[in-house]
């Protein structure tokens, strides 16, 4: 059985690890992943077809556990604690303290008393009809208690003693759910930035906007949040803000100076899309392989020529639920201007897709379909299946767009024309 240190506004755990509001969703499942053999029977729970709409939930079932990311950001919002099962109390399926001191556990019951010794007055709870719970809140907390077997609503009574003891409650009355969360209204809340203690080293893309002229894309520019602290001070730490810009044509080196190093370097052994090149060449074997840096906290990767070494493709991911990828990459959340012929004047509109765009949608804007799109199925080369289905790969504007099949963009893939370093470079200079 889990025991967990409750933090009202801010986290759930222990000294091992930690559920923190604001936490990345791949950080929480890195969390489970590494304790396994003690956190068993985790379900991820999201929209299929409306994955925007709901928020995304890891359910540790055995631990009576709920963690609700932002669909939007992917951000821990809120955590329950509770039995999800009316036969079993809360008592049997964790362990939990509030500075130090033990408000439910196998010994000791959650009931109305026992909060209020543990974590003192406040002001008077609401009762839900509906459900049959009276819900009893604190800044960042709430709890809630199971109604249905009194004969009365609860009532409160402005004679009495300010505090729980105003409330007329049976005494004995015990917890059915807890949740954790930031601010004073559980139904308004939102998830809070990322903490300090989140960043571990790494780079984070707060937004990254495609740069491009009329014929398509030129580069990126990014946005970057990085956490450093002072010498010897963790204190001193603080969220930094940077902006860079990476362009076609730039080198290995100034990616390296402009993101630091990649979490991982991929070196491509086929191109399963080479097929479709006009190149009468594409069935000639390369002598050495293109290369990617993978920046896992960006939602991007940048692919190097291998011959010269400069960039010559961009990837962006959405990491949607229901995709192949879902959880490698975070959410890159991007902005790509589309270039669109309005008119038999040649008028050009522009308009912004973003990582939250359905396709069905930007077909509208364009006012006639798209080619017919390649169609992609990965698979895991142990198996050889993929529980997800085949994705859609439609090609405009020198990007190619795969789409899923709920119509939401999986990763958007950049080309563009080479760049010379120093131009690239003198460009960089003039935007800052």
């Amino acid at each position: 059985m889990l025991d967990l240190e409750v933090v009202p506004e801010r986290s759930l755990g222990n000294e091992q690890w930690e559920f923190a509001l604001g936490m990345p969703l791949a950080q929480a499942i890195s969390i489970l992943q590494k304790h396994c053999r003690i956190i068993k029977n985790v379900q991820v729970l999201y929209s299929e077809q409306t994955p925007l709409s709901h928020d995304l939930i890891l359910n540790l079932t055995q631990d009576g556990i709920k963690l609700l990311f932002d669909a939007t950001n992917q951000r821990l919002k809120v955590k329950i604690v509770g039995a999800f099962w009316d036969d079993v109390p809360l008592s049997l399926c964790v362990c939990l303290c509030f500075s130090g001191v033990h408000f439910n556990s196998q010994a000791i019951a959650p009931t109305i008393e026992q909060i209020d010794q543990s974590f003192g007055a406040t002001h008077p709870g609401v009762y839900n009809a509906a459900e049959q719970l009276f819900h009893l809140n604190f800044r960042g907390l709430s709890f809630s208690f199971q109604l249905d077997s009194w004969n009365e609503a609860p009532k409160y009574e402005p004679n009495f003693a300010m505090g729980l003891a105003s409330l007329q409650i049976p005494h004995g009355a015990m917890v059915k759910r807890m949740h954790i969360y930031t601010g004073n209204n559980l139904q308004e809340t939102r998830a809070p930035a990322m903490p300090l203690a989140c960043f571990l080293g790494n780079i984070y893309a707060e937004c990254v906007d495609v740069l491009r002229d009329q014929a398509g894309p030129l580069g990126l520019k990014l946005r970057l949040l990085t956490a450093g602290c002072g010498p010897g001070v963790m204190g001193d730490a603080k969220v930094r803000c940077l902006e860079r810009n990476i362009y076609f044509g730039d080198s290995c080196q100034d990616v390296l100076s402009a993101l630091g190093s990649p979490h991982k370097v991929f070196y491509k052994s086929e191109d399963k899309m080479k097929i479709h090149s006009p190149s009468p060449h594409k069935q000639v074997p390369s002598k050495c392989n293109d290369y990617f840096f993978n920046y896992f906290t960006l939602g991007v990767d940048i692919l190097f020529d291998s011959t010269n070494h400069l960039v010559k493709k961009f990837v962006l991911h959405t990491n949607y639920p229901g995709h192949y990828n879902f959880n490698i990459y975070h959410r890159c959340d991007f902005k790509i201007p589309l270039v669109i012929k309005k008119g038999a004047d040649s008028q050009f509109e522009d308009c912004i897709l973003t990582t939250y765009s359905k396709w069905d949608q930007i077909q509208e804007l364009f006012g006639h379909p798209m080619e017919k799109p390649v169609v992609l199925h990965r698979s895991s080369s142990a198996n050889n299946t993929n529980p997800f289905g085949s994705t859609f790969c439609f090609g405009l504007q020198r990007m190619i767009f795969e789409v899923m099949q709920n119509n939401h963009i999986a990763s958007v893939t950049l080309y563009g024309v080479p760049r010379t370093t120093s131009q690239a470079r003198h460009d960089s200079s003039n935007t800052h």
